[in-house]
């Protein structure tokens, strides 16, 4: 059995391929939450592993997929094994690409799959702060054309609303320990939704650990693995310090 390379109460972090290291660990997760190389360029770091979907499909019924629309067109037959829920942008403020001849691409996609019935997948929208005026309403009767019947009812407008499918939210920059670092506030909201309380978030391609960053602090227990042994090393670093920031 490998030896985790890192690993306190909550989290563990694997050095290894996640081809190799997942039938090994004969685990379950709640959810997966992922930012696998999308191979479109020719950076030695930037390479597909062929086959990781239906792999992570063995160990998950829900997962949440960062990627470019052309990865996913490119890749679709890798997904076969799951449904799509739906997808979330996240909207960058300067984006990146240097091509002149194309919009500036100023986004990235993350999109939701899950395996069986839609009843049995854990889903939970977070909800965000609402300043515009009180909805609230008395029992009344309403018919919407695309919903179906909706009967008597009252409504009490707890000044939140359902999360918004874009999300705004500026690239890592201060510290940056990986080219394509996720921000916490794009990872929190993911591992609210998919994964419940005190269950596991795993993430097979690593990096430099902001999903188990972001699941810990959200209150989940998560599991990581790493091929590139520079990464694990900043990841285990990034969370120890965690550690003694907590205690």
């Amino acid at each position: 059995m490998t030896a985790p390379y890192y690993s306190d109460d909550t989290v563990t972090l694997y050095l290894g391929d996640m081809r190799e290291l997942l039938p090994e660990l004969g685990l379950q997760a709640d959810c997966i939450v992922v930012d696998p190389p999308y191979g479109e360029t020719t950076l030695a770091w930037d390479q597909w592993p062929d086959g990781w979907p239906a792999l992570a499909a063995t160990v998950t019924s829900s997962m949440w997929c960062f990627g470019s629309m052309r990865m996913f067109l490119d890749r679709r037959e890798d997904f076969a094994e799951w449904k799509l829920s739906q997808d979330v942008v996240w909207e960058k403020n300067n984006g990146s690409g240097f091509a002149a001849d194309r919009f500036r691409r100023v986004h990235e996609v993350a999109t939701h799959w899950y395996r069986g019935d839609w009843r049995d997948i854990h889903h939970d929208t977070p909800r965000t702060a609402y300043s515009g005026p009180d909805k609230s309403a008395r029992a009344r009767g309403s018919r919407t054309p695309h919903t179906g019947a909706i009967g008597a009812h009252n409504y009490t407008d707890d000044g939140t609303r359902l999360a918004r499918s874009v999300m705004k939210a500026g690239a890592v920059r201060h510290q940056k320990r990986h080219p394509t670092e996720k921000p916490l506030e794009i990872l929190t909201p993911l591992i609210q939704y998919a994964c419940p309380p005190g269950g596991l978030v795993l993430d097979p391609f690593a990096g430099s650990g902001s999903t188990l960053d972001a699941a810990r602090l959200a209150g989940r227990r998560a599991i990581g693995i790493e091929a590139n042994e520079a990464y694990v090393e900043a990841a285990a670093n990034r969370l120890s310090v965690l550690v003694l920031d907590i205690a």
